[in-house]
């Protein structure tokens, strides 16, 4: 079993911010293959479906961004996953809107939701798909950044990462997440 974890903040308030888009692409996901988030469990929204013949956990936190792993670790020890089964898909400031970047393992970047599942698991070797939302490009505060939307320019950027983080989980069901890593990454 794997689980693929989206990051955000719960509530129609930051539905589509720069710091759901984690959110958006588990969304994506569900939506491409007609699936609802619709079961409750360890304060998160999930479902378990099948992709590809691997069944698979789809999970959005609901314990705001900065608490993440509160809901990812009981997640994990109810259902016995081991870390190389975890994928966590969150937004990046330092690459450009629109970019994609898949990694093996890391520290917290400064991410906050990152910076709590590595605390509550104690473990930094989780896979990560981090989502390119830039960075302000005027002394706005940097939390405001995040919690707003998406620039009409950056829409279509977002929209393609979006569907190609999708892409990426998918075949990471198939292949080997360093085969995985190596074509998005390209």
């Amino acid at each position: 079993m794997k689980c693929i974890v989206g990051l955000g903040n719960p509530g129609s308030k930051f539905a589509l911010t720069r710091h759901n888009i984690g959110f958006q692409a588990i969304d994506y996901l569900a939506e491409k293959n007609n699936w609802t988030l619709n079961k409750e469990k360890f304060n998160a929204l999930y479902t378990i479906e099948y992709i590809n013949g691997e069944k698979v956990i789809l999970l959005k936190p609901q314990t705001y961004m900065n608490l993440s792993g509160e809901a990812v670790q009981p997640f994990m020890n109810y259902y016995d996953l081991d870390i190389e089964d975890l994928l966590v898909i969150y937004d990046d400031l330092d690459l450009p809107a629109g970019k994609i970047r898949l990694r093996q393992k890391g520290g917290h970047g400064g991410h906050n939701g990152i910076r709590n599942i590595i605390n509550q698991t104690a473990l930094k070797n989780f896979k990560r798909i981090r989502l390119g939302i830039g960075r302000p490009e005027t002394n706005m505060p940097v939390v405001d950044y995040v919690l707003g939307k998406f620039t009409e320019e950056q829409k279509p950027k977002i929209e393609d990462s979006v569907q190609k983080a999708a892409e990426a989980c998918e075949m990471w069901l198939e292949k080997p997440f360093l085969e995985v890593m190596n074509y998005f990454n390209a």
